[in-house]
């Protein structure tokens, strides 16, 4: 993983950089805030920063933590961890209000390390794999399968998104991605949390048919699931799209297949499971 790491003393840009390049990190280590903002906005793939509360440079730690967040956005995460030599109730807080995932005391231990690899791999929102993992996992998996073992992808998303955060805010929007990772977790297969609203899940060892069957319970779990908010009760569906990976296909256009799936389901009314195969897409198109 590509870090950047902010700490104005040298000996301590070097203790840490030592540790995490240990653990197979790549590490661009400054003294000053400015010089390392414009590092990840030049480098779409640094994914985490790592700075003291105390650079004293003309940018603080707390402002470049607040700056890393605007510029990570919802589809860049860019893990934010401050470091301080002193940890007390209203600076925790004030470092979480500034858009830090964790604070950390100093000097960093192996905790530091073990907490990078966990905020890595985690959408913040969801608790799912975030994007990068997922691919990760696909490949992994595409890998196995070479052997001879089935597997299919899934890719789902929520109907009308949109309005929901318009009619309901975006509060209650991330409360509805949380709430349908939380069903799909509960399946037990790999899931991440592609962008957005949008959800992919891998199953090996299951067939086109099992997939769908699998995509099926997931829709009607969704679509019976109730959220109270302020402007009364909400209810939500997802549309899915299943496809079965093929000898000699790349993790790349076995998601595509599902993804047309997906596009399927929605223009075919939304809240239905379709099959990548046309051969296959009139049994399991589902509607409630």
């Amino acid at each position: 993983m590509r870090i950047v790491l902010v700490d104005p003393s040298r000996t301590m840009r070097l203790f840490v950089t030592r540790l995490l390049e240990a653990g197979g990190h790549e590490v661009s280590p400054f003294a000053d805030g400015t010089e390392a903002l414009a590092c990840m906005r030049a480098d779409p793939e640094v994914a985490a920063l790592i700075t003291s509360g105390e650079i004293g440079s003309g940018m603080s730690g707390l402002v470049l933590c607040w700056e890393t967040r605007v510029l990570a956005g919802r589809d860049r995460p860019i893990y934010v961890i401050l470091m301080s030599s002193s940890i007390d109730k209203n600076r925790l807080g004030e470092a979480l209000d500034s858009g830090a995932d964790d604070f950390i005391s100093k000097p960093p231990l192996g905790a530091m390390q073990r907490e990078l690899v966990r905020l890595a791999s985690v959408d913040p929102l969801t608790g799912l794999c975030n994007r990068r993992v997922f691919f990760e996992r696909a490949e992994a998996a595409r890998e196995r399968c070479r052997e001879g073992g089935a597997l299919t992808a899934i890719m789902f998303d929520i109907d009308h998104f949109k309005r929901v955060n318009d009619l309901y805010g975006h509060d209650v929007g991330d409360l509805a991605i949380a709430s349908v990772a939380q069903l799909a977790a509960a399946v037990g297969e790999v899931v991440g949390r592609l962008g957005g609203e949008e959800f992919g899940m891998l199953t090996e060892g299951q067939h086109l048919s099992g997939g769908v069957k699998l995509a099926e319970r997931l829709r009607a779990a969704v679509a019976a699931l109730r959220l109270n908010t302020t402007n009364g009760p909400l209810t939500l569906t997802c549309s899915f799209g299943v496809s079965e990976h093929k000898p000699g296909e790349s993790v790349d256009d076995l998601l595509k297949r599902a993804d047309v799936a997906l596009y399927a389901a929605k223009t075919g009314g939304r809240n239905r499971v379709m099959a990548a195969d046309a051969y296959h897409a009139s049994d399991v198109a589902l509607a409630s």
